[in-house]
C-alpha cells in the first residue's frame, strides 16, 4: 500500500461524483470540500489487503478505481468470498456504523486506488446530512438482501448452478469488456469457487463443462459469456 495526496482527485471533480454512481453525491458544497480537506488516497497493488477480518476499523474506503473481493475465512482457514466491490463502491462502512472490528477482510484484486475517509468525518455527516443517512440505510439494506439470498442458494441449489449465479455476479458487479462478452475482471478458478463454496477442483470441472455446453468460453482466466440466457437457466435464475 502506498499513499498518494497528490494524485487525489477533489471530491467535487471526481468522476464517480460528476456521473452518479457515488455515495456522496448528496452531498453540498461545503461538505464536499470538507471531504475532500480531510481524506487520504491510498493505492493498492494486485493481491495487497485492504483491510482484516477482526482488526479495529478506523474509517470506510470509497474505491476511485479498481476492484475488492471481500471474504472472511471459514473452517480449516478456507476463503470465503461474500462481496465484491467495483469503482465509486464503499466499504468498511458496517463496521464504522456498529463500532466493531472489521467482520471480514478486503483485498485488490487488480491495481486499485481508494480514498480513506475517517470515521468521525461519516458520523458528522449521517448528524449533519439527512440524504447521505439515507443513502447507507439503502446501501446496507441491498446488502443484507443480498447476504439472504446467498445464504438461501448455498443451502437450496446444486453446485452447478451455484457456479453458473457466481458468473453472473461477476458479470453484475465488473460488467463487460469492450467486445460485450468478456467479463472485466480475470479472477482466479479458485476465487470462483470461493464464490460458489465449492472446491478449486469442482469449479475447474464445471466451468469445463459450460464450456462444451457453449454457455461460455474460457481464454486464460478471462471468461467470455455465449448465451447468457442459457447462464440465467443454469444458474436456476428466472425473471
Amino acid at each position: 500500500m502506498s499513499l498518494n495526496k497528490n494524485h487525489a482527485p477533489s471530491c467535487s471533480l471526481c468522476q464517480n461524483k460528476q456521473n452518479g454512481t457515488s455515495i456522496f453525491c448528496c452531498l453540498n458544497n461545503d461538505e464536499l470540500e470538507a471531504l475532500s480537506l480531510g481524506k487520504r488516497n491510498m493505492t493498492f497493488k494486485r493481491g495487497q489487503v485492504i483491510f482484516s477480518e477482526g482488526n479495529q476499523p478506523h474509517g470506510v474506503y470509497c474505491i476511485h478505481s479498481g476492484k475488492v473481493k471481500i471474504h472472511k475465512m471459514g473452517d480449516e482457514g478456507k476463503e470465503q468470498i461474500v462481496r465484491l466491490a467495483n469503482t465509486a463502491n464503499i466499504i468498511g462502512y458496517r463496521s464504522v456504523l456498529n463500532s466493531n472490528s472489521y467482520y471480514a477482510s478486503a483485498t485488490a484484486i487488480e491495481d486499485t486506488e481508494v480514498c480513506f475517509i475517517s470515521k468521525l468525518t461519516i458520523v458528522n455527516l449521517i448528524k449533519t446530512n439527512s440524504n447521505f443517512s439515507f443513502s447507507l440505510l439503502d446501501l446496507l439494506s441491498d446488502d443484507l438482501k443480498r447476504a439472504e439470498e446467498k445464504i438461501t442458494h448455498m443451502a437450496q441449489k446444486h453446485v452447478r448452478e451455484r457456479i453458473a449465479e457466481a458468473i453472473l455476479l461477476l458479470h453484475e458487479a465488473y460488467g463487460l469488456k469492450a467486445d460485450n462478452q468478456t467479463i472485466d475482471s480475470n479472477l482466479t478458478r479458485k476465487e470462483i469457487a470461493n464464490i460458489a463454496g465449492t472446491t478449486t477442483e469442482t469449479s475447474i470441472r464445471i466451468l469445463s463443462e459450460f464450456q462444451k455446453d457453449h454457455i461460455i468460453e474460457l481464454v486464460g482466466k478471462e471468461i467470455r459469456i455465449l448465451d447468457i440466457k442459457k447462464l440465467f437457466k443454469t444458474a436456476n435464475i428466472f425473471d
